[in-house]
């Protein structure tokens, strides 16, 4: 018999490795729906939060950690249903965004937080700058490059329609808040995409930050949908102030 090595196939072994994760984060829906669907919040949280801890992973290459992702915040959709029902009952928001804080990883933490979030907005229990501020400052948490990224796609996602413009409620934040949101969260995923050129084998990584590129570039198109912002010099100043202090290379 021969002793020779079967290499084995990095695409064989991605698809098995994104199959099994897909599974996992199908079957832990269920269960989150189940409970929902039942009136049993808490419970439905536990189920959510062993969900979006499938995203912890370091397995995946980006694009098959983008289809994984892909599942996982779809199913947060329906958590984030329930919860807007849940407000219109009467129930505090406020008390599930903290009751999130409390799970013990920071990758399910954030992504619940972000969704509970969208709707403590909607609620109008507090400041709409305020909880962008808090959500944005608390991804500073996440600094593997893949996971950190998508954390802060997710919350430009979530943040999208939320922002404040012209014509808001001056106390939930004004166009200025706006934009030191959007360019704040570009800077940070900006850091995260150019430190990836520095971690593992050169050509390897070139390739997977080229599939991360459009995520980054992404989040500044927020600035378009804002009817309050236009190309002046208040806006290229906020753009050059944030750029100096991340010294964009992309």
């Amino acid at each position: 018999m021969s002793d020779k090595k079967v290499e084995k196939n990095p695409a064989d072994e991605q698809a098995k490795f994104l199959d099994a994760a897909k599974k996992a984060v199908a079957t832990q829906a269920f269960y989150m729906k189940r409970s929902l669907d039942a009136g049993k919040l808490t419970e439905a949280l536990k189920f959510a939060s062993t969900m979006c801890s499938e995203l912890r992973t370091n397995l995946l290459t980006p694009r098959n950690y983008y289809a994984l992702y892909i599942e996982a915040s779809d199913n947060l959709r329906y958590l984030e249903t329930f919860l807007l029902e849940e407000h219109k009952k009467g129930k505090k928001i406020s008390e599930f965004y903290e009751m999130v804080q409390y799970c013990g990883n920071i990758i399910p933490r954030l992504y619940l937080l972000i969704t509970v979030g969208s709707v403590y907005i909607r609620s109008k229990e507090a400041p709409t700058k305020d909880v962008l501020r808090d959500l944005v400052e608390m991804c500073r948490g996440v600094q593997h490059p893949t996971r950190g990224l998508f954390i802060r796609n997710f919350l430009s996602e979530v943040a999208r329609d939320k922002l404040p413009d012209v014509g808001s409620d001056p106390n939930d934040g004004t166009v200025a808040d706006s934009m030191d949101f959007v360019l704040q969260n570009f800077t940070e995923m900006n850091k995260l995409w150019v430190r990836m050129q520095h971690q593992g084998q050169r050509d390897r990584k070139e390739v997977e930050r080229d599939e991360l590129r459009l995520l980054v570039g992404k989040n500044l198109s927020r600035l378009s949908d804002l009817s309050g912002v236009d190309v002046t010099p208040v806006s290229y100043t906020h753009l050059r102030a944030h750029e100096t202090k991340a010294n964009l290379v992309c």
